[in-house]
Parts: C-alpha cells; sequence; structure tokens
C-alpha cells in the first residue's frame, strides 16, 4: 500500500523548513547566535529594499555568521511581520518624538515608498525601528544561543 500524503499546514510547513535549515547551521554556537542577532537587529529596522545589502556588510564588519544573519532577518521582517513593525514603530517613534499622528497610507512597503510619506512619517519610523531593533536582537541572541548549545549537547 503507498503512503498516503497529508499536507502540512503552511505556516507549520514554513516553521518546519527554518527549524531544519538553522539547525544544520555549522560553527561555533556564539557565532552562529552572534549573526543570527545582526540579521533579526537590521530586519527589524525599516530599511527593507537594503536588508540582505546590510546583513551582508553587518556580517562581514563584525565577523558573523552570515547565513544565520540572513535567516534572522528573514524571520523577523516578513510579509507577515513588517505591517506590524512598521505601524508600532511608526507609533513609539512619534511618542518619543512627541510628533502628532499624520495619516499612513502605503502602496507597498518598500523604503520608497515610506520616503515618498516625508519626513513626518520617515523620522519617527527610523527612530521607532532603532529603538525596537535592539530589543528584539538581545533575546534572539540569548534564545539562539541556548537553543543551539541545547541541541548539539542533545544530539552529541
Amino acid at each position: 500500500m503507498a503512503p498516503v500524503f497529508v499536507p502540512m499546514n503552511p505556516l507549520k510547513e514554513w516553521l518546519a523548513g527554518f527549524y531544519r535549515r538553522f539547525v544544520s547551521l555549522r560553527g561555533d554556537p556564539r557565532h552562529i547566535s552572534l549573526g543570527f542577532a545582526i540579521g533579526v537587529f537590521i530586519g527589524t529596522t525599516p530599511t527593507i529594499p537594503f536588508h540582505t545589502t546590510l546583513v551582508l556588510a553587518a556580517s562581514a564588519l563584525f565577523r558573523q555568521h552570515l547565513s544565520s544573519a540572513y535567516l534572522g532577518s528573514w524571520l523577523i521582517s516578513n510579509p507577515l511581520t513588517i505591517p506590524i513593525l512598521y505601524v508600532s514603530q511608526y507609533e513609539a517613534g512619534r511618542l518619543l518624538l512627541g510628533m502628532e499622528r499624520c495619516t499612513l497610507v502605503l502602496p507597498d512597503y518598500s523604503l520608497a515608498s515610506v520616503a515618498g510619506l516625508g519626513w513626518e512619517i520617515l523620522l519617527p519610523l527610523q527612530v521607532g525601528g532603532l529603538l525596537f531593533a535592539p530589543v528584539f536582537a538581545l533575546p534572539a541572541y540569548l534564545v539562539t544561543r541556548r537553543l543551539l548549545v541545547a541541541w548539539r549537547a542533545e544530539k552529541a
């Protein structure tokens, strides 16, 4: 009898793929975790057309794990999270700067679209992004390192 193919939930399949790619990374857990945190830091900032370039440059500059950095950026910055991140970063930056709320209508989520809205949107968005980035990157480093060490100890 042929095995029955049962399709996975798309989100579950996406998470399973991410997990397979992440646990297959080779290298020191510290470097992988730092690379992941760099990716999360960059992915959290509203610099979306430049994420890959910034991940490449930061990984090379700080000599951390490039694949891990790319995975971190991809995990935090995807079509499901970007609208939530951008709106919350704008609100946080606006409150921090004491600015009034203005109309926010984006035709897409590119930096060019955001820049077209003007400095009233771009400044609080960037300030909020820089505020959020370390808040996400530090736990990403700590959790990633702990999970990698535990997973490798269990595997050995």
